[in-house]
């Protein structure tokens, strides 16, 4: 279980357009790395859009932002064009980055358990060190949780 202090796993993806996005690649910049379970949901869609919204905020403090679901690099396309997102959205498939980052696990609903994303932001400084962890991620309001 990784916590605030530890360093961040390092990590390489591809992104909606194929192209490969490594943590190593924001030494120097803060980065929000938020996953979440699926592409074009309401929760999901609400944190994303909140986050665009919100994005010129992050930028004013340095932030880059990146988003991990299992989805495919397609559907990260179609999502970021939907909603216009300013960010890369990384494709997870095999589900390497969530499990280094302990957010691929067990979840309940509807009496039913099953595998799948554990909605969770990592908030990395300049020198790859988490300095935050949001858990409990409120999606409408998500950029506030981690901007505060």
């Amino acid at each position: 279980m990784l916590k605030i202090g530890d360093k961040a796993p390092d990590f390489a993806g591809k992104d909606q357009d194929g192209k490969e996005i490594k943590l190593s690649q924001f030494k120097g910049d803060k980065l929000v790395l938020y996953f979440y379970p699926k592409d074009n949901t309401p929760g999901c869609t609400a944190e994303a859009c909140d986050l665009r919204d919100n994005y010129d905020k992050f930028l004013a403090k340095g932030y880059k932002v990146v988003g991990v679901s299992k989805d495919s690099p397609k559907s990260h396309q179609n999502f970021i064009e939907k909603h216009n997102l300013p960010f890369p959205l990384i494709s997870d498939t095999e589900t390497q980055i969530q499990q280094a980052y302990g957010v691929w696990g067990l979840k309940k609903m509807m009496g039913r358990e099953y595998y799948g994303t554990i909605r969770k932001t990592f908030v990395i400084d300049k020198e790859g060190i988490i300095e935050d962890i949001i858990e409990k991620v409120n999606t409408k309001a998500h950029a506030r949780q981690i901007l505060k």
